[in-house]
Order: structure tokens, then sequence, then C-alpha cells
């Protein structure tokens, strides 16, 4: 890419401050020095805990033939190539990448959720209905970057703009038709999805969460808000939808601009008066899945799902409003639901020689495991089980202090006995976390909690505890495969430790 490219489409916002020779070509764009390569253009961020610009000697050394800096004094004066200037790196990072990568997201439908919970298994189903439909879709999230059996890893849910402009880039090239992405509250904040140009946006739900950087749930609530007056508004595609979870009392606050078609979803009549465009009507749930009847502008019909829990079907109807949004048949859906193979780590069920229920699932969050809880215990009522309900669980290190407690009420609630563990502790010592967990318990000395620090220790008494008709629920991991403690990383599956115990 020429540099005159650059300074042509954001001449407002991007200024040469020194010229190079003419010829010159960008081969690359990165933010971290690290990535840099003869030929790039490193861009200079002031982040959260450092400053791009003290890296500017790391770029140059590797090979930077372009900056973008906001400070040209940080630049050394005998450098030889291309220095330009803005007065917010960050901010302008995302239009870089796309116009670098030839703005991908105008050739893709462009899908993005925002929410605490149902992010991922949102987009996995977006995935499995466009695919059925033979519309190739890549998935940006939590587990990782897929399309098809190509897999990128992914180290944040929402990955730096220039890394999305990327990946979108390979979805292309890939005859991907859709994207299906997660939008975090982290992204919204830090503009890391301001170069896609989307086609709908969702909103799950908002529960206690990330109150560490946020601050207040006012102050979280208006990040998602902004998805919608500002991504979904400045879209450039034709029809835009915006589809909300309106049963969920932030839901029905978002305030959706004239020029984005609102599609609501929830359980049937909200307030007495209004009624959902997408609603259900539960008809059977158990272990195997659930059959309810769905209500569509397009149609009513039965459906056959094999996910478990109320939340579940709240994402299975977001996910069949955006499918339809992208122009999918309704009978299609309804076919391709019941061969849904379900999501790693998402009230996952342990495949066992024995005969002990045990599921993993990713719920860190107060919300997410008095769902999972919750609809494990009116599974089991439906059938008359006389079995306990066994619950694994912690809390991260370094993150929102304020829901170790409550996470701990929601416990006592619902299991019979209860085992207090490490998550990922980070840099905070796991005995203090466990502590602090133990303060919201009503009878910490009870019979029925256990406190041990050991992850694998605690999976190991919780399935050994197990009696056959029990039901083991190990929470907050899901699909991660490490631990992280202090600040390294090591292996660690709740996933292959459980399988391992029941073979």
């Amino acid at each position: 890419m020429k540099p005159s490219v650059l300074t042509t489409e954001l001449h407002n916002e991007i200024f040469l401050v020194k010229p190079s020779p003419s010829q010159i070509e960008i081969t690359g764009i990165t933010s971290n020095s690290m990535h840099v390569k003869n030929g790039f253009l490193f861009i200079a961020e002031k982040g959260l805990s450092t400053d791009g610009h003290k890296y500017i000697p790391s770029a140059i050394e590797r090979g930077a033939m372009a900056l973008l800096v906001e400070k040209v004094e940080c630049v050394p004066h005998n450098y030889p190539g291309l220095v330009l200037k803005s007065t917010n790196t960050r901010a302008v990072a995302p239009a870089i990448g796309a116009l670098f990568y030839n703005k991908p997201s105008d050739k893709l439908f462009c899908i993005g959720i925002t929410g605490t919970n149902g992010k991922t298994s949102f987009t996995y189903l977006v995935e499995h209905f466009f695919n059925a439909a033979k519309k190739k879709t890549g998935v940006i999230g939590t587990i990782d970057h897929h399309i098809g059996s190509k897999i990128w890893n992914s180290e944040r849910t929402t990955p730096h703009p220039i890394e999305i402009q990327e990946r979108l880039k390979d979805f292309v090239e890939n005859n991907a038709k859709t994207l299906a992405i997660e939008v975090t509250s982290h992204a919204l904040d830090q503009k890391r999805v301001e170069g896609i140009e989307f086609d709908v946006g969702v909103f799950s739900n908002l529960t206690r969460d990330h109150l560490d950087y946020h601050s207040t749930m006012e102050e979280y609530f208006e990040v998602k808000q902004k998805f919608f007056t500002e991504n979904l508004s400045h879209s450039s595609k034709k029809q835009i939808y915006a589809i909300i979870n309106r049963d969920d009392p932030w839901g029905a606050k978002i305030q959706i601009p004239s020029n984005i078609t609102k599609w609501t979803y929830g359980a049937g009549k909200i307030n007495n008066s209004l009624e959902n465009d997408f609603s259900f009507i539960l008809n059977k749930m158990d272990f195997s899945g659930t059959l309810f009847t769905l209500n569509t502008p397009f149609g009513t019909m039965n459906l056959n799902s094999p996910l478990i829990g109320n939340y579940n079907i709240y994402n299975v109807l977001s996910s069949i409003a955006a499918a339809l949004a992208g122009g999918l048949d309704l009978k299609l859906i309804e076919k391709s639901l019941p061969q849904f193979p379900g999501i790693p780590g998402r009230l996952q069920r342990v495949q066992s020689n024995q005969k002990k229920s045990v599921f993993i699932d990713y719920a860190h969050t107060p919300d997410a495991l008095e769902n999972v809880l919750s609809s494990i215990l009116k599974i089991k009522e439906q059938f008359k089980s006389n079995g306990r309900i066994l619950c694994v669980f912690g809390c991260g290190g370094d993150r929102d202090k304020g829901k170790r407690p409550i996470m701990a009420q929601i416990a006592e609630r619902y299991a019979d006995l209860i085992i207090v563990t490490s998550d990922n502790p980070r840099s905070e010592n796991p005995i203090q976390i466990i502590n602090d967990i133990n303060t919201g318990f009503n009878n910490p000395t009870s019979h029925k909690i256990i406190l041990e620090p050991d992850r694998h220790k605690a999976i190991t008494l919780s399935i050994n505890e197990a009696m056959p008709d029990d039901i083991v629920l190990i929470a907050g991991k899901g699909h991660e495969d490490y631990q992280i403690i202090g600040k390294e990383k090591f292996y660690f599956s709740d996933y292959e430790i459980a399988r391992k115990l029941l073979t």
C-alpha cells in the first residue's frame, strides 16, 4: 500500500510530517514492535499500561519503513523513513487496517453480538445456520478464530483492530460470506471494531462483570449502548438490523437510531402490552435437549434444540433472528438446529463410562452461574431425581472482587455440595480469593462447603464424591486449556481431567 492512500483517505486524521522516497510501499502494519518486519508501518499507540512511543527504536531496528505517531519528538532525528502524525493513533488504527486489507468487511455479511453472557454460543449457532445454507462463515471470539477447519488462536475475545482486519481478509480469501464476531465492552471502549461495517448488531444481556474496568453498571451499559448508536448507526451497509433481548432490563433501555431496523426477542408479552418480534413457549426440556415453539414475523414452528437451559433458548432465538436478517430460510433453520454439535466448554457433558453426569461450563459471572445451576435443578426436579448437585467453582484474580461473595450465595442456593477452588488466580493469592468467596456463604462452616485451592484436587474430589444419580458442574474455565498463576500460564484442562477420572 502506498502511504498516499492513508493521507488521502484519512486526510483529516493523518498528516505527513517527514516525506520519504515516493516509491515507498508499506508491506505490513502493526502496533506491536515485536511484530515489525522490513517495510512495515509501526503505529505507536498509547495503551492502558504502556506507551507505544517507547518502542519506536525497537520498531526501527526491526525494519519499520514508516511510523505513525502522536509525539513526533519521540522519533530519532536520523530516522530515514516516513513519519506520519495523528492526534489519536489508537482511534485511527481501525481505518488504517481496513484500508490496508482492502476493506474486507464490505465483502461479508457482518454480525456482531455484545452482552455479558451468551456471545460465544450465539456465534457458534450463527455459524451453524449459515454453513447449513452453504454460506461459509468466519468466527472471531473467546475460544478461537476459525473458518471451517482453519483455526487461529485467540488471546482475547475481541482482538486489536488491525488483527481483526487481517483476519477478515483471511476469511474472504477462504471464501467466507458471513462474519460472526463477539464484541466485548473493552473492545467498544477501546474502539477495536470501528473498522467493521456491520449488517447486524445483537444485545444479549447485561449482568455484573468487568466492574474492575467500568466502575459501575451504568458505565458498563453506556459502552454497550454505543455499539448501536455509533458502530451500527455509522455502518455503510444498506440494511442494518439491531436484535435486542427486551426481557433483559438493560435491553429494554437500549436506544436504537432511526436508520436501523429493530427486532426484539424474548418470552412473549412484556409489560402486558409490548410483544417481542421473536418469542418462545417452552414445551419440554431434559438433558437431551429442549422442545419449544418459536413465533417470528416469518412464521411459527416447533423447534428441537440440543441445548438445555432457558438461557440457551434466548441464544437460539437471537441467532435465528440474525440468520433471518441474513436471508436464510426458516425451514432450513428448523431442519439444521437439531444437528447443532454444541459449543466447547458451554454446559459440555463429559463422556463417561460411569453413571455420573459431569458438565463443564465457562460460567464465571453470577448470572451465568445461576443460569446453569437453575437449569440443572429444573431438569432434575422434572425427573423427580433424588440426586444431588455438586458444584466446583472459583473466581479469577485481578478481576472484579465484588462478584466473589455473590457467586457463593448463588452456589449455596442451588448446590448440595460446593467445592470452592482456584480459577486463574493471576497475581493474587489463591487463598485470599477463596476467602473473599467464603464471606458470601450464609453458613461458611457447613459440611456442604469444602475449600480446596488445588483445582485438580477439587475436580477429583467432586467426581469421587458423586453418586450415580448426582450431577457435577465444574464451572469457570470451560474451554480454557490453561491456568494462570502469577505471570505464568500452565496447561490445564477441566475437561481432560474429568474425562480421565470418569474412564
